[in-house]
């Protein structure tokens, strides 16, 4: 059986090359922007011609990988019409409603002067129902 030490093939290229793509693909899988659970491979492909007096061969020596995509970006548009003119009209938004206030929208002095005067205000509780079991 024939021996031959990859790591010196073709005076080194071979593990050259496995070692650049073996590089590419754990970048690759330490990506956030990558699927985690997508399968990532190197493939290392040796092709030999040989001559017509079968005494020489052409070696061609290729290393490649297939790498995860990139996760695409998701957004939201809510879709609606300008009754008075007929424009369509879009506007992106993401985890709430189109027009739907947020704290960022209040400022921390309108907050406290709201704050303040709810706190003097009275508000009865209803009595909690009491189920025996």
């Amino acid at each position: 059986m024939l021996h031959v030490d990859l790591s010196k093939l073709a005076g080194g290229e071979l593990q050259a090359k496995f070692d650049r793509e073996i590089t590419k693909v754990i970048e690759n899988m330490k990506d956030p922007n990558t699927p985690y659970q997508e399968a990532r491979s190197i493939t290392i492909k040796i092709s030999l011609k040989q001559t017509e007096l079968r005494d020489d061969a052409k070696v061609d020596i290729s290393v490649n990988s297939k790498l995860a995509g990139v996760i695409s970006a998701k957004t939201n548009f809510a879709i609606g019409k300008d009754l008075n003119s007929g424009e369509v009209l879009i506007q992106e938004y993401g985890k709430q409603i189109p027009g739907q206030m947020t704290f960022t929208d209040i400022s921390p002095e309108e907050l406290k002067t709201e704050s303040q005067a709810d706190s003097k205000k009275v508000t009865s509780m209803p009595r909690a129902l009491r189920v025996n079991g």
